[in-house]
């Protein structure tokens, strides 16, 4: 990894190697999505707690003040919503001119292993890759899996995920699933939790995470359990001290009581 692949990859992980990746690009497909019909207003007071933002063109242009610290990673495929035909049906949707000019950190792409488009998107990937690595810009592979959930098992997402590394992957994002070591294990690359449907409560989104970082993640890249929670700040700083500061589980839900009874008493 040349020089400034590894900076660009350096300011989203942090010097504990760990990343906490605030998801906010469902709109590309999902439209306007409960809690985050104004996205600019909603990540504001996040931005102190997550390691980047990811995040399309449009919203980053639109909603993101260009005064912000925190980095960008951009979302750079798209072309299917949730009313068409098949999720899968992607194509790229961002030029690396314009990754330059965002300054963006690293992008992300999803593909769809096992679909009727598999060969499109892994392509897709490729392409990417090869149109990025001139300019040491990281690719974060997605591997998505549309509308069937039921996909989500450790032997289709090692698959996906050490098909994305062999085409150049510079990071892999995945949903945490049963024996989630075996998906990290035969990854050679970053493999990065992916949030998935919204969780019944935080502590549940505590004990994915921390179990997926036990097994081999380097962190987190989710959005609705942290912006669709009741309490989104409180939701992020646990993320961020699980993630950072080692808390438990349990611990980083009390932190999580804490800071939404704090902003409580302060109200």
């Amino acid at each position: 990894m040349g020089w400034g692949k590894q900076n660009r990859w350096a300011q989203i992980t942090k010097r504990d190697g760990r990343c906490f990746f605030l998801a906010m690009d469902h709109g590309y497909f999902l439209g306007p999505t409960r809690s985050l019909e104004k996205p600019g207003e909603m990540v504001a007071p996040l931005l102190p707690y997550v390691d980047a933002i990811f995040v399309t063109r449009g919203v980053l242009r639109a909603s993101i003040d260009p005064n912000m610290n925190t980095p960008v990673i951009l979302r750079v495929s798209g072309g299917t919503s949730v009313v068409g035909g098949d999720l899968a049906n992607e194509g790229v949707t961002t030029s690396v001119d314009e990754v330059i000019r965002l300054n963006a950190a690293a992008v992300g792409l999803s593909i769809f292993v096992g679909s009727d488009y598999e060969h499109q998107t892994l392509t897709n990937l490729g392409e990417l890759i090869n149109k990025c690595e001139p300019y040491g810009i990281p690719v974060m592979a997605v591997t998505a899996v549309g509308k069937e959930l039921e996909k989500r098992d450790a032997r289709y997402l090692a698959l996906s995920c050490r098909i994305a590394a062999e085409l150049g992957a510079t990071a892999v994002k995945t949903y945490w699933c049963e024996d989630f070591h075996k998906v990290t294990e035969t990854c050679p690359v970053p493999v990065v939790i992916a949030g998935g449907p919204k969780c019944d409560t935080i502590l549940e989104v505590y004990e994915f995470v921390h179990d997926g970082i036990e097994r081999g993640a380097i962190g987190v890249n989710l959005g609705r359990n942290v912006w669709q929670d009741g309490h989104p700040v409180a939701a992020a700083r646990g993320l961020q001290a699980l993630i950072h500061e080692g808390l438990t589980p349990q611990q980083a839900s009390d932190l999580y009581n804490t800071v939404k009874n704090d902003a409580a008493v302060v109200a």
